[in-house]
């Protein structure tokens, strides 16, 4: 990590604000980010992020900047390198999509989602494997998705995570 890193936006977007640059678990210390700031608006009173109508925009625009940003940070950086945290936010969007907020929803899709992105079920894995930033987003995304629906699995097995 140099200086000029640090003055780069590309930097920002793919650290989430900095948070890649956690000295133990960046990905964890990403996704636990991205489940406390989504959590947040609902215990203030406000629609949690999820249930907005730009939602989908939100996750398009993370997942787009996360590609274009993942390119700087792998020329700089190497392949996929730990500060790349961006991927892991947009897994959270993914994972809590339409899911009620609650405390104990976020926390499932957190644990999900962690399980999923270590695992890497298929696609994630094939999806890893695209150029130029896509697999770095791609692969969790599909993760996302697979918390996204382990957590609906919970609410149909166990009733509501409220």
């Amino acid at each position: 990590m140099n200086r000029d890193d640090l003055k780069s936006l590309s930097f920002w977007i793919y650290s989430a604000g900095g948070a890649g640059l956690a000295p133990i678990a960046p990905g964890t210390a990403g996704s636990a980010l991205a489940a406390v700031l989504l959590l947040l608006p609902g215990r203030l009173g406000g629609l949690p992020a999820w249930a907005h109508p730009g939602w989908g925009a939100l996750v398009l625009l993370v997942f787009f900047a996360g590609v274009r940003s993942c390119r700087a940070a792998e020329a700089a950086h190497g392949r996929d390198p730990g500060v790349v945290v961006i991927d892991e936010v947009l897994g959270m969007l993914v994972a809590l999509y339409l899911i009620p907020n609650s405390f104990a929803a976020v926390a499932a899709a957190f644990f999900f989602f962690r399980f999923f992105d270590i695992v890497k079920p298929f696609p994630a894995r094939l999806a890893e494997r695209a150029r130029g930033g896509w697999g770095v987003m791609l692969d969790d995304a599909v993760a996302g998705i697979y918390a996204n629906l382990a957590v609906r699995a919970l609410f149909l097995l166990g009733g509501k995570l409220a």
